[in-house]
């Protein structure tokens, strides 16, 4: 399983829409006859290519999965399916698929006389799909804020100006991170206001071939020539205030899986308060303000013992010398826990 997982987490491939997914396939003497991943969408599934690279062998084989067999026809056929014709004998699964849609392909296999086991491996194998497992486990994408801030908590100065609180190395970073989402969300405000591209680009500045889905969220309109509708990266506008009718459109209407949160202090805070931040991704300046706008708004936080706790993940320095920031990662516990 261990192989097959690493299969899964082959470098290059994409991590959304389809789960990455690796298959090896064993003969009853225990010799690897036959091994896969999946490349990406339109692509073979890893169970189909593995078995393309076993032909007659795969009889009588075991497969050993990261992810159970789909059992639904999308861009290509149900991979339980293919197991079954194959003449498998043994499928042994990581991680059962949350997804209600492709799930079944265990029960199925069972119902041909498949002997089948689950679980082997499981926290490894939704470890190489985190998003992916979690949006279909909860029916909405999984959201990262990100923020930079001087050390003071202000993403601008009084002025209103805000470039550049973060610095150059940390800004670079936070392209990193965007590429590992499918969905970069701001609000009309942030839109109106910075004119922001929202696009990935590489540390010379160019624009990366596989760019998020850009949307902004809010009733207003907006002026056409914002750069947030040019045609560098696909672009939505969601007609909504509310964080959580968002989250189920992307989810449900636009198949997305990983918010990338970069608006204003009044979003972050109308996440944060619906309970719908999962993830805090902050660059932290050496740098101090004093006055200017907060990086975060009105939570309707009274009393210190009511403040939103996080877990720290991790502390990273992100450059060095003057252009050092500190990047932290939170995960939010639950509220008012002191």
């Amino acid at each position: 399983m261990r192989r097959a997982i690493a299969l899964a987490a082959t470098p290059g491939v994409p991590l959304h829409p389809n789960p990455r997914v690796g298959c090896v396939l064993l003969a009853p003497d225990g010799t690897v006859v036959g091994e896969g991943y999946h490349h990406g969408a339109g692509t073979p599934h890893a169970e189909v290519e593995a078995l393309a690279v076993a032909g007659e062998a795969a009889r009588g084989a075991t497969a050993i999965v990261t992810l159970e067999p789909c059992n639904h026809t999308g861009r290509t056929g149900p991979c339980a399916q293919a197991l079954i014709a194959a003449g498998v004998r043994r499928v042994v699964v990581a991680q059962r698929d949350p997804n209600p849609l492709a799930s079944g392909g265990a029960e199925t296999l069972r119902a041909a006389g498949l002997e089948v086991e689950t679980g082997l491996l499981a926290e490894e194998s939704e470890a190489v799909n985190p998003a992916w497992t979690f949006a279909h486990r909860h029916g909405r994408p999984f959201v990262t804020w990100k923020f930079a801030a001087t050390l003071d908590g202000r993403s601008a100065a009084a002025d209103g100006t805000s470039r550049w609180v973060s610095s150059l190395p940390a800004r670079r970073d936070t392209h990193r991170l965007r590429a590992l989402s499918d969905t970069m969300l701001v609000g009309t405000n942030t839109v109106d206001v910075d004119d922001p591209q929202l696009t990935v680009r590489d540390d010379d500045d160019r624009p990366v071939a596989a760019q998020p889905l850009r949307v902004v969220m809010g009733e207003r309109d907006l002026p056409a020539d914002r750069r947030i509708f040019d045609d560098a990266a696909p672009s939505l506008h969601l007609r909504t205030r509310d964080p959580e009718q968002a989250l189920r459109t992307l989810y449900t209407e636009h198949d997305r899986h990983h918010v990338f949160l970069e608006g204003g202090p009044t979003l972050a805070a109308s996440f944060l308060g619906a309970g719908l931040v999962d993830e805090v991704v902050t660059y932290v300046a050496p740098m101090l303000l004093g006055a200017g706008r907060s990086a975060v708004g009105d939570l309707g936080i009274p009393t210190i013992a009511d403040a939103f706790r996080l877990e720290l993940l991790d502390t990273t320095v992100v450059g060095s010398g003057p252009e050092a920031n500190v990047r932290l990662t939170l995960r939010p516990t639950l509220r008012g826990t002191h």
